[in-house]
């Protein structure tokens, strides 16, 4: 039995770090009621773990395809996730 939630892990490449993308992809987390993470990696790019009902989550990961006016996004790699079972959504360093 489905219970509407899902788990994306997401990893998107390209000119967004040093943009505020991160704290974008916060702000339109909290804005749907998805939760979990959001960070910057070493090689440049931004990960995050988005967790909820599966149409906000999928929004956020379409806003995760174009993110602030500054970035530049080349690629969005998505992978299925596990329930975590988050209450709000964090930006990790």
């Amino acid at each position: 039995m489905s219970t509407g939630i899902t788990n994306l892990r997401v990893t998107v490449s390209g000119k967004v770090q040093g943009v505020f993308f991160r704290a974008n992809v916060k702000k339109v987390a909290d804005v749907l009621g998805v939760y979990g993470w959001v960070r910057n990696e070493r090689n440049g790019s931004v990960s995050l773990e988005a967790e909820g009902p599966e149409e906000m989550v999928f929004k956020l990961v379409d806003y995760c395809h174009h993110g602030p006016d500054t970035a530049v996004v080349e690629k969005v790699s998505i992978t299925g996730g596990v329930i975590v079972g988050y209450d709000s959504f964090e930006i990790r360093e």
